[in-house]
């Protein structure tokens, strides 16, 4: 199926934790706690309950760049960016029974990831979006385009996962640019009705999977 992961945010209405169960409430089975501005002991406390929540749900449960926390607390595994530890150094220390995630901008990036042991690429930014600061030159279709070719050449089997400013809406045309999913935030939790919102993103999900698979038979 083509997939779908939330990651957490907060606004002036929504914690981080609450964000976590609007993900699931909606159906959305793949969450990441991204917590950069927090504390360590901040982190933690919000980490064990959004845990607690994701396995009464049946979710996979990422925690973003603390790789030490997530080894800890058994987490399914760990999303590191660009500026965080190095996958392989993170596959040194937590084995191979977790997910490890890379962040790539460029191919070569997806290569660093792939040599170092890495489950999936969460590639991006697709757009621009205020959710990250010190954003990465925008990929756009045409970008992605081009890893996934590369990829393709160079043999390298890894699950691409789009980020950065994704709606809903563009998940058809993300399938056909060679992703295997997407990331988004802002654009459920800014919705009207964020529960709601993820559920219709996990609808389009589904019809987006159907469509390929049916595509892949012919």
């Amino acid at each position: 199926m083509f997939g779908v992961q939330f990651i957490t945010h907060h606004t002036d209405t929504i914690t981080y934790l609450d964000s976590v169960r609007i993900a699931l409430e909606g159906g959305c089975r793949w969450i990441q706690l991204r917590m950069k501005e927090a504390s360590d002991t901040q982190a933690e406390e919000v980490a064990r309950q959004a845990l607690a929540l994701c396995r009464a749900a049946g979710a996979v449960f990422i925690i973003d760049d603390r790789v030490e926390l997530a080894g800890r607390l058994h987490a399914d595994g760990v999303h590191l960016g660009k500026a965080d530890m190095p996958v392989r150094e993170a596959r040194r220390l937590l084995g191979p029974g977790f997910r490890i995630g890379g962040t790539a901008n460029t191919f070569e990036d997806v290569r660093i990831h792939y040599e170092g042991g890495a489950d999936y690429i969460g590639c991006g930014p697709f757009r621009y979006t205020t959710t990250k600061q010190k954003l990465a030159p925008i990929l756009g279709l045409e970008g992605y385009r081009a890893i996934t070719a590369r990829m393709r050449e160079e043999g390298i089997d890894l699950p691409v996962v789009g980020i950065g400013g994704v709606t809903a809406e563009d998940m058809s045309a993300l399938a056909g640019a060679g992703l295997s999913g997407i990331a988004l935030s802002g654009s459920v939790l800014r919705a009207a009705d964020p529960v709601g919102e993820m559920r219709r993103v996990m609808q389009i999900a589904k019809q987006v999977s159907d469509n390929y698979g049916r595509q892949n038979q012919n």
